[in-house]
């Protein structure tokens, strides 16, 4: 079932000198895809994220998650859509400080007025999955970059949202970290089903992907299947990348 449409999208910004982001962009995104988008600084690929995410809107073309076009809601059916259908993770974590991990997690459905009881029975199941269980009470500074962005993905989807946006999630993180990250994403797109899409610099962790497709001056220029073997998947990402050129410092270095 096809979890994500994008049909035709353009976007271009206006002012003095007008700038083409993206041009006619197709893809589609089956219910329970893991996709990561990579391309050069500039390529599109935060403003495709925006775009998705309805942070900004389409010059031309439109966005169907669930076969719906959130575009075409009033602005607070579209508040409630993003809410209940999307989930997000960042680069620098976006939890509160002022907050308990616990209570940085369950913030989604506080919002929607759950239960404490299903507040909790839900923050128990994720907690565990994603390995943090034992520091469920601690403050964001009291753990490790790592912890706090698998505390993150666990915000991100205790609302069980149909799609996961994440923004160069392991961004801020060493590589041990990132890898601990990378699979605990991957084990909620398994366990879970949670379409995912990832928008990523690092080979590293678009290899955990099951496809990844490359922008280029706001085009989709090409897309590479994982097939059975990650570290031939991450060879082929990296032939790609340096096929696609970009400035040596932009995809982050090579690590298994």
């Amino acid at each position: 079932m096809e979890m994500l449409t994008v049909q035709n999208l353009s976007k271009v910004y206006g002012g003095k000198v007008t700038y083409r982001a993206l041009s006619d962009i197709n893809f589609t995104v089956q219910q329970g895809e893991f996709i990561g988008i990579m391309g050069p600084s500039g390529s599109g690929k935060t403003t495709l994220l925006n775009l998705l995410s309805t942070i900004d809107n389409p010059t031309s073309g439109e966005v169907l998650i669930n076969g719906k076009n959130p575009y075409r809601l009033r602005k607070n059916q579209l508040a409630v859509f993003r809410r209940q259908q999307l989930g997000f993770v960042f680069q620098d974590f976006n939890l509160l400080d002022t907050l308990t991990l616990a209570e940085n997690i369950v913030l989604p459905l506080t919002l929607d007025g759950k239960s404490v009881r299903e507040m909790q029975e839900k923050l128990d199941a994720i907690a565990k999955q994603l390995g943090i269980h034992e520091i469920l009470n601690k403050r964001t500074y009291e753990v490790s970059g790592g912890q706090r962005q698998r505390a993150a993905i666990a915000r991100a989807l205790i609302h069980q949202p149909s799609l996961l946006l994440a923004d160069e999630p392991t961004g801020a993180l060493d590589s041990k970290s990132s890898k601990g990250v990378m699979e605990a994403l991957e084990t909620m797109n398994r366990t879970g089903g949670t379409t995912t899409l990832l928008v990523t610099h690092d080979p590293q962790a678009a290899s955990y992907c099951h496809r990844v497709l490359f922008l280029k001056d706001g085009q989709v220029i090409n897309e590479i299947y994982r097939g059975d073997n990650r570290q031939t998947f991450f060879q082929e990402i990296l032939n790609m990348l340096s096929f696609l050129g970009g400035n040596a410092h932009e995809f982050s270095a090579v690590r298994l």
